[in-house]
This record gives C-alpha cells, sequence and structure tokens, in this order.
C-alpha cells in the first residue's frame, strides 16, 4: 500500500525529485508566468532534473510549435504540448542519456486572472512520463479551477500544484487514489478553504491501462479536490463547466437506486413548463440526473463501482449525470449558476418537502430556513414540485401539509410562483417507491419489473445489478 506523506512541503518534494539522477523532464507553461519551474530551481540541484523549461505565449509561437488547437486553453492543446516536448527529449537525449534515466513531460496552459478581464479563472494540467526505464509512456491530465482572487496569488499556487503532480507521479503512481489525494498538498488552509479545484482527472497509457476513470473522478469528490463531477448521457467523464456554460438546465434530485418510471415521468412533466418559460429554447436545454453524496451514505453505499451502476442506468434513460456532495438544494442550485446565467429548473417531489421545510435540515447557516429559501429561489430559477399518493391520498402542491410555523413561508413561495406544481402527472406510477423497489430486487422476478423503465430493468437482469439474481420460473 502506498503512504500519503502528508507532511512534506512544496521545497521537499521539489528537492526530492531533482535529488533523483533518474527522472529527467521538461517543464512547459502557459499563462501565469513558470511558477513550476521556479519552484524546482528555488528547492536546489534542479540541473539533474530540468533539461528545459518554456512559455509559448504568443499564439503564432504556440501554433509553430505544437500545431493548431480550437482553443488554447484546451485538453486538445494540452496534450499536444505533453507529446511534444516528450517525444522531444527522446530524440534528443536517447543517445546521450543513461539507460536508466525516466523522462518526463509536464505541461500546463491555464487562463489566470488578469487586469483587463475577470473571466473564470482555470487550465488544462498533465504529466506524460516513463515510470520505469525504458517503458511506454503513461499519463496524467487534469481540469483544474483557481480560487484565489489575484494574478499572484493564482500563479503561486499553480506552482505548488504542478510540484504535487510531478512528485506524486513518480511516488504516488502505484495508487492512483493516493495521487489524487496528494494533488491539494500545501493548497488548504486551517479553514479548509483550497485554493485550487479538480474537477476532472484522466489516467491513460501504460501504467494505467486497468484504472477506470469515472471511479477516479468519483474519488475526486471523495477526497475533497472539488464539490462535483459530472458524466454526460454516453458516460464519460466531462469539465461540468464546460456541459452547463450558456445552458438552460433542468435537473432531478434523487438516489436513482433504481431509476423508476415516476423518476421519468417527473422530468417529463417539468419539461412541459419548462419550456414555455420565457428565453428557454429546446435545443439549449441541458438535463442532468444530480446525485449527492449525502445520498450514498444513507444508503450505505461502499462499493463506489456498484454506485457508477446508477450512473449507466441514467444514461440509458438519456440522462447526464452530477454526482456532488452537496446536501442542500440551495448549494447546488449556487453551484451550477457558476457556470450559466440561463434559466435553472429543479424538479422536486412532494416527498422531498420533509426536508425542504424541515428547519433542523439548515442548522448552522446563520439566516437559517429563510436563508436558504432565499438562495435557492433567487433570480431565473423556477422549482416544479410534482405530486405524489400518500395512503392513498393525493397529495399536491395545493394541499401538503407543513410545520405550522413554515406554513406562510409556504404560501409565499406559492403564491409569487417560486415553487410551481406540475400541471400534469401519472396517476398509475404514484405509488412507485425506489427504496421498495431495491429491497425487492434481491428476491427475483416480481411486480417491480412493471415499475421501471424497460431499458432500465432488462440492464438489471443482465447485469445482476443491485443484487438481482433470476429465480427458476414456477
Amino acid at each position: 500500500m502506498v503512504e500519503h506523506d502528508k507532511t512534506l512541503t512544496t521545497e521537499q518534494k521539489a528537492l526530492a525529485v531533482n535529488l533523483n539522477p533518474t527522472q529527467y523532464g521538461t517543464i512547459v507553461e502557459i499563462g501565469a508566468g513558470q511558477e513550476v519551474a521556479r519552484q524546482f530551481f528555488s528547492a536546489g540541484a534542479a540541473a539533474g532534473t530540468i533539461a528545459k523549461t518554456m512559455s509559448a505565449y504568443d499564439m503564432q509561437v504556440s501554433d509553430d510549435i505544437y500545431g493548431k488547437a480550437g482553443r488554447y486553453v484546451s485538453r486538445e492543446r494540452v496534450e499536444q504540448m505533453l507529446v511534444h516536448e516528450y517525444d522531444l527529449l527522446h530524440s534528443r537525449l536517447d543517445e546521450v542519456r543513461s539507460e536508466d534515466t525516466q523522462y518526463f513531460s509536464y505541461a500546463a496552459t491555464v487562463t489566470a486572472r488578469s487586469y483587463s478581464q475577470k473571466n473564470e479563472c482555470h487550465g488544462w494540467i498533465g504529466i506524460r512520463m516513463q515510470l520505469e526505464p525504458k517503458a511506454p509512456p503513461s499519463e496524467i491530465v487534469m481540469h483544474v479551477r483557481m480560487l484565489d482572487e489575484t494574478n499572484k496569488e493564482q500563479s503561486e499556487a499553480l506552482g505548488i500544484f504542478g510540484v504535487n503532480v510531478v512528485y506524486g507521479a513518480f511516488h504516488y503512481h502505484k495508487d492512483p487514489k493516493v495521487f489524487i489525494e496528494s494533488l491539494l498538498d500545501n493548497l488548504v488552509n486551517d479553514f479548509g478553504q483550497k485554493r485550487i479545484e479538480v474537477d476532472l482527472i484522466h489516467f491513460a497509457g501504460h501504467t494505467f491501462e486497468t484504472v477506470e476513470n469515472r471511479l477516479m473522478n468519483l474519488h475526486l469528490v471523495r477526497s475533497w479536490c472539488c464539490r462535483a463531477v459530472m458524466f454526460d448521457a454516453k458516460g464519460s467523464s466531462e469539465v461540468p463547466g464546460s456541459m452547463l456554460r450558456k445552458k438552460d438546465v433542468l435537473v432531478i434530485r434523487g438516489s436513482f437506486k433504481p431509476p423508476t418510471k415516476v423518476h421519468v415521468d417527473m422530468t417529463q412533466a417539468a419539461m412541459k413548463q419548462f419550456l414555455e418559460e420565457e428565453g428557454v429554447q429546446g435545443d439549449e436545454v441541458f438535463t442532468v440526473a444530480e446525485i449527492t453524496m449525502a445520498e450514498l451514505a444513507n444508503d450505505g453505499e461502499t462499493d463506489d463501482t456498484g454506485f457508477l451502476a446508477r450512473v449507466d442506468l441514467l444514461n440509458k434513460l438519456g440522462y447526464n449525470v452530477l454526482i456532488s456532495d452537496y446536501l442542500r438544494f440551495f448549494r447546488l442550485r449556487s453551484w451550477m449558476r457558476r457556470y450559466t446565467q440561463n434559466r435553472i429548473g429543479i424538479v422536486l417531489s412532494i416527498l422531498d418537502f420533509d426536508q425542504l421545510f424541515n428547519e433542523s435540515y439548515y442548522d448552522g447557516l446563520e439566516g437559517g430556513i429563510l436563508e436558504a429559501m432565499g438562495k435557492l429561489f433567487s433570480g431565473n430559477t423556477n422549482v416544479y414540485v410534482y405530486p405524489t399518493r400518500i395512503g392513498g391520498k393525493l397529495v399536491t402542491l395545493d394541499n401538503v401539509e407543513v410545520a405550522d410555523n413554515t406554513q406562510y413561508l409556504l404560501k409565499h413561495l406559492t403564491e409569487n410562483k417560486h415553487l410551481v406544481a406540475t400541471k400534469t402527472w401519472n396517476d398509475e406510477n404514484l405509488h412507485i417507491s425506489a427504496r421498495n423497489i431495491a429491497k425487492e430486487i434481491p428476491l427475483g422476478q416480481g411486480d417491480w419489473e412493471k415499475q421501471l423503465p424497460d431499458p432500465i430493468r432488462d440492464e438489471i437482469k443482465a447485469r445482476c445489478m443491485f443484487g438481482y439474481c433470476e429465480l427458476p420460473e414456477k
């Protein structure tokens, strides 16, 4: 088992790499200066590690070196940089360097805070390396967001992060989860505030052939490298900002263990009304199913691969999937607002009111339930409420019961159309409970099969998911 040494300073990490006579490579950085290279030079003995440093800021110069790219701060560009620099090292040095040499190329292309712009500060960072002499290359690529306020602070943080990447690649590669956990070393203050966020990671190449990258992206959330990760409708890990930017977003939250017919009904009912909202265009609506890590804890989910089965099932229904650690609804909305100023629609069930209007749910929040509601329903946000049946009684937004001291709050939100009842619902499916179905699936064939969309039922049976093991028919 690889152990993560959390006591090491950035200087100690840089020096450890510099003093290893076999690790030798190139550091190329576009944007935010050359802080990674500076860290290695400042630590001392860098002549044994650094073959070249470079910063090709000019677009024409960058294109001449690496070739054209659709965007300069992109995965495409950082991949071009990594491959070009790595191949160049071999072509120039193979005949003169020791056979024990482990070559690496580190590359970063970022857009940091500037005097003239207040744009999102983010970037692509990667390392391509030999983890054994003469071995085929392995590669790690990441997308990062810089959270500091000034260019100087962001540059400094990127320098620390780069050292963590290079050191971690050589010391923690046998356990990619430990590598992830080491990325924010010396980048979190005493109050738990991060200076950098990593919201996508991808391992590839010789050493990482068996790595399941979706599990690694899930671990980004578990290890607090970010608050949320996203999978597209095909199940691939994607940068959340790229998928949500300038989109109208309709999100449904749940445990989805498993996705049921009522989940589909809720989405369809809300979508009809969402498309009627001012400015919403059908071809721009981004539909996403969100699962919070709190749901995993409540479900007793300990196997990440079992959890990813939910992602697969939601993909079968055409959903993009968001995994977050946001327990409260308003936190989720605030996170999405980072990336889009377009309209946001949130689909809730009446059953969610047990949390939504429970004051203890907002313990620790200075303004309590009033602050939470203000943040949830502010600006360009619609919340659609889907009915349910409880004890045979149809419970809707019009007759739902909440605690006496929140009744007027509910009335205010309803009358001002912050909470909006769905105009349609499928009464035949209102009795469906995913939790009840989850208990029935391990028993084999049964009525639960009729409560799931056909693709979900077939996939569960074909892959023996959620404990399903088909019993012989009588």
